[in-house]
């Protein structure tokens, strides 16, 4: 076994000494200063552009690896190698290349990190977007081959409650594929990926499309549920709700779809695939924008009457300003009203005070790039410098690109945690490559639109970086957001380079040395929101325990505040579904209680219900029963089930939520992919989704309820009808099975 590198805080300190003593960032936790970054008292520097070492030392008893150096392993020179003025920078770029190359298994495939094997969709598309398309084309098109199923639609690996539809990001496999025939312009590619990715598309239209044109599903890539969502929520909640950054995606790939279909001559789709994608972006803006804050809330959630989680989504926010949905005015807000705390902004703000550090409280350096690229495209010159600090400060503390840190120190005792992880190495590649060299991959060529801060201004140089037929050295001077020059082959042309291009080629931009117009930075200490009330109901007087430290409490009745007050009772006399909010005394919010209602409902048992189950796909010792049913028993569905049909007497015309109570033991809460999907008509007619996602394995006793539809019903008989059908496919494919125990009505 190799001995560790133990090299002395003074050795360190004679060797930054040497290096460059500018500041370029400093917060109140860490500077970055020439070749050196300084966190208390640990200090991270670069001897050489192959070499990182640090003094760092993680929080006592943490368990996994922690890396004090890093030094060059592999043979990186087929790749753009950087010559810049910062010793530092050059190494944490040159790290990241190193570990790409260890990310690239013998199969072709990209690793998602080196204590996570395998391809994950939404990790592989997110690193190919940030930069491995490019440097990484033929592993990113065998990797998305990979997450395609039988059927041929993409495959959501992983989410809560049994993955899609509640978790329902898979669509950023489309974004990521068009960015590999961006880079490639393989026409086979693309008509390759044009009948997947349609084929996705309409599925989760008809599955995932809300009334309001948002978006239904888990928030992307956040998908540990007590990580982000109140404990009281189910999973048949989160997909309920609906989320900024993937309803952002899923506008995204209708865009992307769209062109691809113009590409392919098909332009009645393009048309109408770009028309959808307008109203999502559309609803977005309707919907989910705050102007008390600056910002997008991140989701909407509850059950009959869904409110807003105000909390800024780094992810998402970035999303926004990089797919267009927001103005160019709303970009500039985001990036000055975004929460930043000293470490970085953070995956979402404010914090959860009672859940664990691993997407609460904390920072992902592949979404500091993201957000590193949104203020630069707002032209936020000091949100720009942050967020590139975000990502290079652990980079060169940890010698490696770890996956998270906490954000209350900048440490890595998380939850889990892995070095040489594959989207933060792709982000920390595309901080180079797409901001201070502006690169931007077009479908017929190569655009240039660099950005550097003041405070970075120099000459930088990318030699062999390849493009289709040719390979390019690119040479970025001075600083500022405007071109005064762009030479290819020392001829001015505009920044464009045409995918025709051959050959060895020399591009050099010279920056107009502006000053970039001064935006803020919405600098804070880390914030934790108060906990969740607890609410319920004696007869009609609404009551909820105490929270400490609580400024007021906000009454909801089916959405709409109708009461403040410092007490923890409401005299609920109007029948309607209610929630608390806690507000501290500064202003922050809690999450809103579980929806109570005291509307009358309407239950309906099962025809032809049974008190045992059949299926193979239940096991249970000889003499188990199922229990915790109401009335006589329960039905039992699979694919190859006939139509559920349940008559329904509805005592008076109006607006009904209807909801199913249901029992699903096939899987975990947090994984696998047994999510029970069916499709609800009346009287013929299609309703909706109904989805019944898994309870835990085994937990065929646990009954909960089913997502909401609103159906509007007039008085007298109906037929409801709850069936399979080729769009209600999850993505196990043989197992899509349930217990169904009765059908639920609440008039609104």
């Amino acid at each position: 076994m190799k001995k560790p590198i133990i090299i002395s805080t003074a050795i360190l300190t004679a060797i930054a000494a040497q290096a460059q003593s500018g500041t370029i960032v400093e917060t109140k936790a860490y500077r970055w200063h020439g070749d050196t970054i300084t966190q208390g008292q640990y200090m991270a520097t670069a001897p050489d552009e192959h070499e990182i070492i640090s003094t760092y030392s993680a929080q006592p008893g943490y368990g996994f690896p922690i890396d004090k150096s890093w030094k060059l392993k592999n043979d990186i020179s087929a790749y753009p190698r950087l010559e810049t003025p910062n010793t530092l920078h050059a190494a944490i770029y040159n790290m990241g290349l190193d570990e790409m190359v260890n990310a690239v298994e013998p199969d072709t495939t990209l690793r998602t990190g080196k204590e996570w094997g395998g391809v994950w969709t939404r990790d592989v598309s997110y690193s190919i977007l940030l930069s491995m398309a490019y440097l990484q084309p033929e592993a990113s098109k065998i990797s998305l081959m990979k997450k395609v199923n039988p059927h041929g639609v993409i495959i959501q690996d992983t989410g809560s409650g049994g993955a899609w539809p509640v978790s329902s990001d898979r669509m950023i496999w489309a974004l990521a594929a068009y960015e590999l025939y961006k880079v490639t312009g393989d026409r086979k590619w693309l008509e390759y990926i044009y009948p997947i990715i349609r084929q996705s598309v309409e599925d989760d239209a008809l599955t995932l499309a809300s009334d309001n044109g948002l978006v239904k599903g888990e928030t992307s890539f956040i998908d540990w549920r007590e990580q982000s969502y109140p404990r009281w929520m189910q999973t048949a909640d989160i997909y309920q709700s609906e989320a900024l950054g993937t309803t952002i995606v899923h506008a995204q790939a209708l865009q992307v779809l769209a062109e691809i279909a113009d590409e392919l001559d098909k332009g009645k789709e393009a048309a109408g695939y770009a028309a959808r994608a307008a109203a999502i972006r559309k609803a977005v803006n309707d919907h989910l924008w705050l102007d008390d804050k600056g910002y997008y809330a991140m989701y909407t959630y509850g059950r009959t009457a869904p409110i807003l989680n105000p909390r800024a989504e780094t992810l998402g926010e970035s999303l926004a300003i990089l797919y267009d949905v927001a103005s160019p005015e709303r970009a500039r807000a985001i990036t000055e009203n975004n929460p930043t705390t000293p470490f970085g902004a953070a995956i979402f703000f404010p914090q959860i005070a009672d859940i664990p550090p691993y997407h609460n409280n904390s920072l992902w350096p592949w979404v500091g790039a993201y957000w590193a690229m949104a203020n630069a495209k707002a032209q936020n010159e000091a949100g720009t410098l942050e967020a590139i600090g975000s990502v290079f400060r652990p980079a060169a503390m940890f010698a490696t690109n770890k996956e998270n840190f906490v954000l209350d120190n900048g440490d890595i005792a998380t939850q889990l945690n892995s070095s040489n992880m594959l989207w933060c190495l792709a982000g920390n590649i595309a901080i180079t490559h797409k901001i201070l060299f502006g690169i931007r991959f077009e479908k017929d060529g190569l655009a240039f639109a660099p950005f550097v801060p003041k405070v970075l201004a120099g000459e930088r140089t990318l030699t062999n970086f390849k493009y289709r037929r040719a390979v390019l050295d690119i040479t970025v001077k001075g600083y500022g957001s405007q071109i005064k020059s762009f030479t290819l082959n020392g001829k001015e042309q505009k920044p464009f380079i045409p995918a025709d291009i051959k050959g060895n080629n020399k591009i050099v931009i010279t920056m107009a040395d502006n000053d970039i117009a001064p935006l803020n930075v919405n600098r804070t200490g880390n914030v934790k929101a108060p906990l969740t009330p607890t609410a319920w109901f004696e007869g009609n007087t609404l009551c909820w325990n105490p929270i400490e430290y609580i400024g007021k409490y906000i009454v909801l009745r089916d959405g709409t505040p109708v009461a403040e007050t410092r007490s923890t009772t409401f005299e609920a006399n109007t029948p309607g579904e209610y929630q608390i909010i806690g507000v501290s005394s500064n202003g922050i919010q809690s999450f809103a209680s579980e929806p109570r209602s005291n509307r009358e409902k309407i239950v309906v048992g099962m025809p032809g219900e049974i008190a045992d189950a059949v299926s193979s796909e239940i096991s249970y010792a000889p003499a188990a029963r199922i229990s915790g049913y109401h009335g006589a028993g329960f039905r039992e569905i699979d694919r190859s089930s006939a139509p559920l049909t349940i008559p329904v007497d509805i005592p008076a015309d109006g607006t009904y939520a209807v909801y199913l109570r249901y029992a699903n033991g096939n899987g975990p809460v947090n994984t696998e992919n047994k999510c029970a999907v069916r499709t609800l008509s009346v009287d013929g007619n299609r309703a909706g989704i109904v989805v019944m996602p898994q309870r835990g394995v085994g937990n065929w006793n646990d009954w909960g309820y089913s997502n909401t539809l609103r159906i509007p019903l007039s008085a007298g008989r109906h037929t409801v009808t709850i069936d399979f059908r080729p769009e209600n496919n999850n993505m196990n494919i043989n197992t899509n099975h349930a217990l169904i125990d009765e059908i639920v009505l609440e008039k609104l």
